[in-house]
């Protein structure tokens, strides 16, 4: 998703754009480009590729110093990456310039007047007609916020936009339709961007902004307003992490630092989860413990890695509450018409809260009837804005595009709500509860153990970096697993990877083997569902007697496997709806180093966004 960054104050503008942008980076974006006011006038640079182009072309022509100044790294929608696409975009005059993230889906009619008015636009993007509709709203009325409000009622769409005028030199304007916006409150100096990331250097006092508002930044103050012009209430909150949080720390990548922060992060999702009274707590829950006795059906909706949590918590929803559950592509929920009533409580997962296909499922649900809790790491997005519940993973930043920290946070949330269902529901007693919690809070430890064991895991991924394929074998929980390992290897290494459910091996997939096929196999636990582990034995003789070259991880103490691994990779013994905490780490490592032994960039992977913030 693309990064905005917008700035008034009393500090060197672009360097505080420019800043914010490096941290925003992480996104994902294929331009950059940055405007200032500054000497009665409007300055802007943008270079398509990456940040060190725009960095080039300011060393070579520098900007004005100025005081007030936006910026903005583009993921291409409409038009291609070209320096002339890239943002910000300004009107033919060159006082107003405007970044945005989203899509203006009446951009084509609306530019079509604009030409026919006389106006020329010299980009293929949705975004260039904001700034000359901007244009004429402001000549009429000298005021850029009324004239954004104007505008805004104008379009149609998702999107986020941040436009200055030459004409108001100590004015940043900002508004808000289902993309994210937060601005930032410091001394004398108004912050916006597209995450807090962009300005926690300078302040952790944030504003949240909600759907259909415009906000206007000054030096002494935020003022915000509905698109109709009337005051909107919002909330203040204090961010609970720092500048540091999203520095590397001396790793190469930012995904190696996540993988390794896994242990704290699941420790911090668990925190302060039991009561004075001993009994399970959420974050915040608007629904009330008789209407959660109701539910006769939950249903998942996630996208990505998040869907993959999802269908792990499947099991333990239906495990230890016994209400049936659904897990469901976001993207696709909404358009099969699914059967939804007051009895129906829809989990939506995201990392960001500001997934839009999960925002639109969420939405929808809503309309039904039913009730929402949201699983998410960001505080103050509009999925938990919108939910009536919510759980807060606690996780912190996590900058790689390929997610690590927030897949196990989001699995120890889920499992959380899944407990908390069976404690409201009376199917589970509150010494189950704790016995279960006090599995999850030593699983922190064990991952430690998986990462201090990785070197292998390293070295096979480097012996593998020439190979096209690499398919992923597993059964119950660790089908999910099989899947996000898969996923995982596509993301990063941009190899072929698929993930099955071992038992169908022999409906289709079986076919694919071939001499040394690199297959993974998530080999289930031999305590308890023995049936299921002795035939995921079966599964890797088959592969092995048909050449593949088989990778097994298998928790300790499990011998049967060892004559059929090629590869063994140990993980510590867990409870069964638990091991994909550690079973999927050796998974991430893999996926990393075989990423990187390949020449890839590991954190912005090609093509792809930290969050997806359009359908």
């Amino acid at each position: 998703m693309c990064g905005i960054v917008g700035y008034v104050g009393s500090q060197s503008a672009l360097e505080i754009v420019m800043a914010g942008l490096k941290r925003l980076e992480y996104r994902g974006y294929d331009s950059a480009g940055v405007a200032v006011l500054a000497d009665g006038g409007l300055a802007a640079a943008k270079k398509a590729g990456k940040f060190v182009n725009l960095e080039k072309e300011l060393t070579e022509r520098p900007l004005p110093t100025g005081t007030t100044g936006i910026g903005h790294t583009r993921w291409a929608t409409h038009g291609g990456p070209t320096d002339a696409n890239a943002h910000p975009h300004l009107d033919n005059a060159g006082r107003v310039a405007v970044v945005h993230n989203g899509i203006i889906e009446n951009f084509a009619c609306l530019r079509a007047e604009l030409e026919e008015r006389g106006h020329e636009l010299g980009s293929e993007t949705d975004t260039e007609v904001v700034a000359h509709l901007l244009a004429e709203e402001f000549s009429a009325c000298a005021d850029l916020a009324e004239a954004m409000r104007l505008v805004c009622r104008r379009l149609e769409g998702a999107f986020t936009l941040v436009a200055v005028h030459a004409d108001e030199p100590d004015v940043v304007v900002g508004a808000r339709r289902n993309s994210p916006l937060v601005v930032g409150v410091g001394e004398g100096e108004a912050f916006l961007a597209s995450d807090v990331a962009a300005f926690i250097a300078h302040t952790r006092s944030a504003i949240e902004l909600g759907q259909d508002q415009v906000v206007e930044l000054r030096r002494d103050g935020v003022t915000v307003t509905g698109f109709d012009g009337r005051p909107a209430d919002v909330r203040s909150y204090r961010i609970d992490w720092d500048a540091a949080a999203a520095e590397k720390g001396g790793y190469d990548y930012f995904m190696l630092k996540e993988i390794a922060e896994q242990p704290k992060a699941v420790a911090d999702t668990l925190l302060g989860r039991i009561d004075a009274v001993g009994s399970l707590t959420l974050d915040e829950v608007r629904i009330s413990a008789s209407e959660l006795r109701e539910v006769d059906k939950v249903v998942i909706v996630a996208c990505g890695t998040a869907f993959h949590a999802g269908l792990i918590a499947k099991y333990a929803i239906e495990h230890w509450t016994r209400i049936p559950c659904e897990v469901e592509l976001a993207s696709e929920f909404r358009y099969r018409d699914p059967i939804l009533d007051q009895q129906t409580l829809v989990v939506a997962i995201s990392q960001s809260g500001e997934t839009m296909d999960t925002l639109m499922a969420l939405r929808h649900a809503r309309e039904q009837g039913a009730r929402v809790l949201a699983i998410c790491n960001t505080n103050g997005s509009t999925i938990p804005r919108e939910s009536d519940a919510v759980l807060y993973t606690h996780a912190g930043p996590e900058v790689a595009v390929a997610s690590t920290k927030a897949f196990l946070t989001q699995l120890v949330a889920c499992y959380l709500v899944a407990l908390y269902l069976g404690q409201v529901r009376g199917t589970k007693w509150g010494d189950e509860i704790h016995a279960v919690v006090r599995d999850l809070a030593k699983i922190g430890g064990e991952v430690e153990r998986v990462l201090e064991t990785m070197e292998p895991v390293r070295e096979l991924a480097r012996s593998l970096a020439h190979k096209n394929t690499v398919l992923f074998l597993g059964r119950h929980v660790g089908y999910p697993v099989a899947l996000e390992g898969a996923l995982k290897l596509k993301e990063l290494a941009y190899m072929h990877a698929e993930g099955f459910a071992a038992g169908e091996l022999k409906h289709g997939p079986i076919a694919l083997i071939e001499d040394d096929l690199p297959v993974v196999v998530v080999v289930p636990s031999p305590r308890g569902r023995s049936v299921l582990h002795d035939k995921i034995v079966s599964n890797i003789q088959e592969i092995r007697a048909r050449g593949a070259r088989t990778i097994v991880i298998a928790e300790e103490g499990d011998e049967a496997v060892v004559p059929y691994a090629d590869h063994l990779i140990r993980i510590p013994a867990t409870p069964t709806l638990l091991q994909p905490l550690v079973a999927t780490v050796p998974l991430q490592v893999f996926a990393c180093e075989l990423a990187t032994a390949r020449g890839n960039e590991v954190d912005q992977p090609r093509n792809l966004a930290k969050s997806v913030t359009v359908e």
